[in-house]
């Protein structure tokens, strides 16, 4: 069994506008041969690899299947996250996946979908039940997929996570409120918050760690500020 980390490095991908998905997933891999001995975390921005082409999804599904495969085989002690494109027999879904020791560890749909930028009519939206907290060598994790930062009952059902990671990809006239809904949600759960968005040029390019304390912090973190803030603030009544 292995032991629990005192730290975990970050490292955010960024999502290149005119690169296809062979590119992205290229990138992504020399990044994973980088890191993949030693344990890290890897956050892509949303839909990483295809971005939302909705006049593609069955090609951008078929690559999701093709990709996961890869990564299956090459993510060693890297946690590796992504959100795909992915077909079922009731439609298409935009479902995050965590890769890790060459297995597939958690998987979620995105519950709450942005209607301004039409994602209700090409995907099925996934249970916000299944938005639950998941553990990794001891450490407890949770996602929230872009506009499900903003819905405060989810975070509430991610209270115990140590770690909420969101893969995003927030529109730039919004985007004070993706910083200010990341440092608040550190600070209401006492976690850490390790938020990405990338894309086009409508798109925030922004990456961040927030810490238990609400304070931007480096590529390191440091997990014992968790159990420090909650020491301090006890939130059980």
């Amino acid at each position: 069994m292995t032991s629990k980390p005192s730290q975990l490095e970050v490292r955010h991908i960024e999502f290149f506008s005119n690169a296809t998905p062979d590119k992205h997933l290229q990138y992504l891999l020399d990044e994973i041969e980088e890191r993949n001995n030693y344990k890290n975390i890897i956050l892509t921005p949303e839909l990483y690899l295809s971005g939302f082409d909705y006049e593609a999804m069955d090609k951008a599904s078929e690559f999701s299947e093709y990709a996961i495969d890869i990564l299956k085989q090459k993510v060693n002690e890297a946690i590796v996250v992504l959100t795909f494109i992915r077909k079922y027999s009731n439609g298409f879904v935009n479902q995050a996946i965590v890769i890790h020791r060459h297995e597939i560890v958690h998987i979620q749909e995105k519950s709450k979908l942005f209607k301004l930028g039409n994602e209700d009519k090409y995907f099925i939206a996934g249970d916000p039940s299944k938005i639950k907290p998941f553990k990794i060598d001891g450490i407890s994790y949770g996602i929230l997929i872009c506009f499900e930062l903003r819905f405060k009952e989810l975070w509430k059902q991610l209270e115990s996570a140590d770690i909420v990671l969101i893969p995003a990809k927030w529109g730039i006239t919004r985007e004070l409120h993706f910083e200010i809904l990341s440092k608040a949600l550190a600070v209401m759960n006492q976690c850490f918050v390790i938020a990405t968005s990338s894309g086009d040029k409508d798109i925030v390019n922004s990456s961040m760690i927030c810490s238990p304390s609400g304070i931007l912090c480096d590529s390191v973190i440091d997990l014992k500020e968790i159990d420090k803030m909650r020491r301090y603030i006890v939130m059980e009544q």
